[in-house]
């Protein structure tokens, strides 16, 4: 993500706010817009990731780094604001502890839902297509399609079942044909049979009906991104191995960045962001894989 060139304020979009936790309840602001999609993580301790979005609603979060179904938890994120997002005082939800310093990543949607029709199977969605930012919540998946809203191919998806135990699968365009990732392993490119399979410009198609997996009886949220320049960009690189590493040309300069090794050797996702290190070298690491604190260890 980018804050120069593109669009005219990309911080309009997409921003990253810092803030320390008091237990007893606080507003957290600065983030200049309603977030539509909020991941929360903390930066001092080794707390689960929280991955909260508009659909589904405030009080209801996924771990990034597990398998674990939503949870409901009514006083942890109580609301999404007009300049950020609103804590409560539930001490079992880690997302507000004494002292404890966090990150909060933020995405804007378009701040309402609407039912899309373009596939097999209605989905509900929350899309930004200047952004290229689409949140889809969908229920009954069998080896068949659903609309995603943007107007254009999604090149990276992420997607959890909600109501059950299932990993995280993760697609991106060009990835190995019948291969997932999934974000709370540190697996490389893994064959299996529930998946994403593909995306156009209108859906997404699943392949599989295990309640386990992409498809199912139960419900799945997906969030689904293109690339929209100077603001974001999807794609692969191959390392070098050498000790300044490898450029990787974006066009900008990234507010925030995930890494994968998505083949080879098992590898954590590393995050960084341009608000915990606001200089380079970007020394700071968050692992979506692992409720662990911050590191400065390399990948």
């Amino acid at each position: 993500m980018s804050y120069t060139n593109g669009l005219d304020k990309p911080s309009d979009y997409f921003n990253t706010v810092l803030y320390t936790g008091n237990v007893s309840g606080q507003s957290i602001t600065g983030v200049g817009f309603q977030p539509d999609f909020l991941w929360i993580k903390a930066r001092s301790d080794a707390y689960q990731h929280s991955v909260r979005n508009i659909i589904r609603g405030s009080t209801k979060t996924l771990r990034a780094n597990d398998t674990n179904a939503e949870a409901t938890q009514s006083d942890s994120v109580t609301s999404f604001d007009s300049d950020g997002f609103t804590l409560g005082a539930d001490s079992s939800s880690f997302v507000n502890q004494n002292s404890s310093t966090y990150v909060a990543w933020n995405w804007l949607g378009s701040n309402t839902t609407a039912s899309n029709t373009d596939g097999d199977v209605t989905s509900t969605v929350c899309v930004n297509t200047t952004s290229g930012v689409s949140i889809i919540e969908v229920s009954n998946l069998n080896s068949n399609s659903f609309g995603h809203g943007l107007g254009a191919e999604p090149e990276f998806i992420m997607n959890k079942r909600t109501d059950n135990t299932a990993n995280w699968r993760v697609y991106f365009k060009g990835i190995t044909s019948g291969k997932s990732l999934f974000l709370n392993t540190t697996a490389a490119e893994t064959t299996e049979s529930s998946r994403i399979t593909s995306a156009s410009s209108s859906t997404i198609t699943v392949a599989g009906s295990g309640n386990g997996g992409s498809a199912g009886t139960g419900t799945s949220v997906y969030f689904a991104f293109k690339s929209i320049k100077g603001f974001s960009k999807f794609g692969t690189y191959t390392g070098n191995g050498n000790a300044d590493g490898t450029f990787v040309y974006t066009g900008f300069k990234p507010a925030w960045l995930m890494v994968k090794k998505s083949v080879g050797n098992a590898r954590a996702w590393v995050i960084h962001d341009n608000k915990r290190d606001i200089d380079n070298p970007t020394a700071s690491r968050l692992d979506a894989n692992t409720n662990e604190a911050a590191q400065s260890s390399g990948h």
